[in-house]
């Protein structure tokens, strides 16, 4: 069964049976409720069934409803934890849909910050995201995968350059360098490169050893801007559609390349695919070794670098002799991952971050993101 036909099943089952029944009991039911619905579908298999009341205490409000508040809070654009509480207090249906019957259930704002601590730590949307994508694309083949960052402000200070933190295999103190110039015939070693490192490790290890401290960010934008911005980096790989497969969120002082081996394997876990599709921050010679020991083609913008000139006469003559090449022709397909990332920011709380630390804007990130996922393969079928 195709990728379409097995969304389009699931629609058409949710329409003529859950919805009736929702507005049976709830009474009117917006649309984008109907949305939220099939997108708290699979929170409950993700979450612990059984907590350990041996150190007796106070037992602890559902975290099912609590995640389901969360995602509602990413499908509505809701900024706030303390506005979401009033939303849910105000609307009987959101509040029922979320898994709680009486207003005076709706925990108070310090309980959804600790069940959101607790999210951050198991990495709940991380979990429902890889499961939701490993389902859906099922013995699917995925022509493009379109890869890209984009940068994320945070509410926090930036820590300085001499202060980020690193692995523990980096932090062993760099052995001295021999000074002055080597001898006739010497050859000194040079100190291995990030990618040339990541090539021989293991994805969990890649991940480890990425920086995650708050810190300042620079890019030259499409227009040849540069924007500066304290915060992180979030790295994404984006299907055909604008469905995002993978994502990571780094450092914003790390650079693009750095993380695009992590991504390739994370994204070669979840799904089949032919070609990725990078600009011109991913060239490197290790970026097109893992794209070809993997059994993929890398289509990445070139960078001149010292060749700027020839490289604008070559692209001179073929725009002038009306010839495109069959790659150039393939590139046009990334913009999607660039509308993922406008619809993230603009719709999904992208733009609203409120917490502090990698772990918890992390999580934030990935519940909008599993509700962009959501919305991007129900647009396959309507």
């Amino acid at each position: 069964m195709s990728l379409t036909d097995k969304i389009r099943g699931f629609y058409i089952s949710c329409q003529h049976e859950l919805f009736p029944w929702l507005e049976r009991e709830l009474g009117s039911f917006p649309e984008r409720y109907k949305k939220l619905v099939l997108e708290m579908a699979c929170v409950e298999d993700h979450l612990p069934r059984k907590l350990d009341r041996r150190c007796g205490g106070r037992p602890q409000v559902q975290r099912t409803a609590l995640a389901r508040s969360f995602l509602a809070k990413m499908v509505l654009n809701i900024s706030t934890t303390s506005a979401l509480r009033e939303r849910l207090k105000l609307e009987p249906t959101l509040r029922s849909i979320c898994g709680w019957s009486r207003e005076k259930d709706v925990p108070s704002a310090s309980t959804f910050s600790r069940a959101f601590q607790e999210f951050a730590t198991m990495q709940l949307p991380n979990r429902i995201h890889a499961a939701l994508i490993r389902d859906a694309y099922a013995d699917e083949l995925v022509g493009h995968i379109s890869r890209d960052s984009t940068a994320i402000e945070a509410r926090e200070k930036p820590v300085p350059k001499n202060q980020e933190s690193t692995s523990e295999d980096v932090k062993a103190p760099p052995k001295k360098r021999k000074r002055g110039r080597p001898k006739k015939g010497e050859e000194r070693p040079k100190a291995p490169r990030r990618l040339e490192q990541q090539l021989d490790m293991d994805l969990e290890e890649i991940l480890d050893e990425l920086p995650k401290d708050c810190t300042v960010g620079c890019k030259r934008n499409a227009k040849g801007y540069t924007n500066t911005w304290a915060g992180f980096t979030l790295h994404m790989d984006s299907a055909d559609g604008g469905i995002p497969i993978s994502c990571v969120v780094t450092s914003a002082s790390l650079h693009d390349s750095q993380v695009a081996i992590a991504l390739a394997r994370m994204t070669g876990q979840r799904v089949q695919y032919c070609y990725e599709l990078m600009d011109s921050a991913y060239d490197a010679k290790d970026v097109y070794e893992q794209s070809r020991s993997s059994g993929h083609v890398a289509i990445i913008d070139p960078n001149p670098r010292k060749k700027k000139a020839e490289h604008i006469r070559e692209c001179t003559a073929q725009r002038n002799a009306g010839f495109v090449p069959a790659e150039r022709v393939r590139y046009r397909q990334r913009t999607t991952v660039e509308r993922a990332f406008g619809r993230l920011k603009d719709e999904f709380g992208a733009r609203n971050i409120r917490v502090k630390g990698h772990l918890k804007v992390t999580c934030h990130l990935m519940f909008g993101v599993v509700v962009l996922t959501v919305d991007q393969l129900l647009r396959l079928v309507q």
